[in-house]
């Protein structure tokens, strides 16, 4: 079995298209076609349906393509290995991550990370979806929130905050509210088309109210343009909201009143070493949290989960 028809096939199930799968490797699509039927008569199964307009993988495809990957990244991984002997981390990083995080946290700092570390290829995978590690080809997760019992190394990155943000102008025009009960009166951005909580702790539970939200959107960085042109008040994760509060460009709301808090972790397989391009990555985004921390003046260790 040779690994290029192996790549071939990977390729092939990424784009479900043998064309897109020849000029993303290069290839003549004849090339390809000839790799996938390689394989398969190895294989003595058919691992894609042709018969169709679309193509589809077959039960055996499905179940070789997740062998598939795990050859292919465990030969990436054995090829950054040589290359770390002589101390120069290398190969395709490949990190699933929230969208918010990867516009906050991520994005901001990979120009100096791909400055000082030139051969390693960093491919985000930005999704707001849970991904089973083990069976997916990903070298590094970041989750947002509690985390579930599993084989996975997690180091802890950002302890985020919830702020209660508007812009200037929305509070110029429709008013500042002073309390929970104020907020009736106002366009409130949620995160989901459902009535949410809003509290006052200093108060104890008995200050809270529910109210449904004039806006939904799934994803705080989606939400930001909205409330930054004046669309409403929405809790907006403190790492993302900082700057522009910092910048008079939004309004932190009852900023001695602390907001909801939630952990934020990146995490690798406990099954095989720790590889340098995964370690220098998590070094940086440790660093990055560690300056979003001192933006935010939120104390880890009184909440830290």
């Amino acid at each position: 079995m040779l690994l290029s028809d192996v790549r071939a096939f990977a390729r092939i199930t990424d784009l479900m298209s043998v064309s897109a799968a020849a000029r993303a490797l290069g290839t003549p699509k004849s090339g390809v076609s000839r790799a996938l039927a390689r394989l398969e008569r190895q294989l003595g199964v058919a691992l894609i349906d042709r018969s169709t307009r679309h193509l589809r993988m077959t039960d055996a495809g499905t179940l070789f393509r997740s062998h598939a990957l795990r050859i292919l990244a465990d030969v990436d991984e054995a090829g950054a290995a040589i290359d770390e002997m002589a101390g120069v981390p290398s190969g395709t990083l490949k990190v699933s991550l929230p969208f918010t995080v990867a516009t906050a946290l991520v994005a901001p700092m990979l120009p100096a990370f791909m400055a000082m570390f030139p051969r390693v290829r960093v491919v985000l995978a930005v999704e707001n979806r849970y991904v089973d590690m083990p069976a997916e080809p990903i070298d590094l997760v970041i989750r947002v929130g509690p985390l579930a019992d599993s084989d996975l190394i997690a180091r802890h990155l950002l302890l985020s905050e919830s702020w209660l943000c508007a812009s200037p102008a929305y509070l110029s025009a429709r008013g500042t509210p002073r309390c929970v009960s104020d907020l009736k009166d106002h366009a409130l951005i949620g995160y989901a088309d459902r009535t949410a909580t809003y509290h006052d702790e200093t108060s104890g539970p008995a200050n809270a109210s529910d109210y449904r939200p004039a806006a939904a959107v799934s994803d705080s960085a989606a939400m930001l343009p909205m409330i930054l042109a004046g669309g409403g008040i929405a809790r907006l994760p403190d790492f993302l909201a900082a700057p522009y509060v910092a910048e008079g460009r939004l309004v932190r709301l009852w900023p001695a009143r602390r907001g909801d808090r939630i952990a934020i972790h990146a995490l690798y397989p406990g099954h095989r070493a720790l590889s340098g391009k995964v370690r220098v990555f998590i070094d940086a985004l440790t660093s990055t949290a560690a300056a979003l921390r001192s933006q935010t003046n939120i104390d880890e260790k009184a909440g830290q989960q």
